[in-house]
């Protein structure tokens, strides 16, 4: 398995070695991956399971004979195979002269983080626990509730049992002190 840092395989490489090898375990370990994503993609996106299943073997099989077309500076693995199965349906949809269903490419699924953005992650995440904790326990509290736990101001008020003036300024105290932490590097 050709495998990034983070542990994850490079689809990138998977297909450059189907395309320049014809290799079979490359092409196996793409299959394993993808085919039970693109199903579940297609599914989402209107066609029957047995349709959804062949479109995806389809797809699949594209990817293995147009390997060699791959270009990781266009588009990552991801997004050229879904890309690969999106356009088969369509192409298919047009030809029985049914209408598709808007697709959405945000339904897609993002391509696997590169190391330097997982890196810059954690370092981000680190930030923010550590801007976190420098707040009054009564800010940290609103902030949690507000953007951790989703609730609007008025149920933080009724849940803390304070004025809902006092939730807001606690909120808006903690982000100008939030901001000015971060922007600190």
């Amino acid at each position: 398995m050709l495998a990034q840092p983070s542990g994850r395989p490079d689809f990138g490489r998977l297909i450059e070695a189907v395309a320049q090898h014809r290799d079979r375990q490359a092409f196996a370990e793409l299959f394993a991956y993808f085919a039970p994503r693109l199903k579940s993609y297609l599914i989402r996106t209107g066609a029957a399971a047995g349709t959804a299943e062949d479109f995806a073997q389809e797809a699949m099989m594209t990817v293995w004979r147009k390997a060699a077309l791959f270009d990781r500076e266009r588009a990552g693995a991801s997004t050229w195979v879904f890309t690969i199965a999106r356009n088969l349906r369509i192409d298919a949809a047009r030809r029985d002269g049914k209408a598709l269903r808007e697709l959405d490419l945000s339904e897609l699924p993002n391509d696997p983080a590169q190391p330097d953005q997982i890196l810059s992650g954690i370092d981000d995440e680190a930030r923010i626990r550590a801007a976190l904790e420098a707040l009054s326990a009564d800010q940290a509290r609103v902030v949690r509730l507000s953007f951790f736990h989703d609730k609007a101001h008025a149920e933080i008020a009724q849940e803390l049992g304070l004025p809902l003036g006092t939730v807001k300024s606690r909120l808006r105290l903690a982000m100008i002190k939030l901001r000015d932490l971060l922007s600190e590097r």
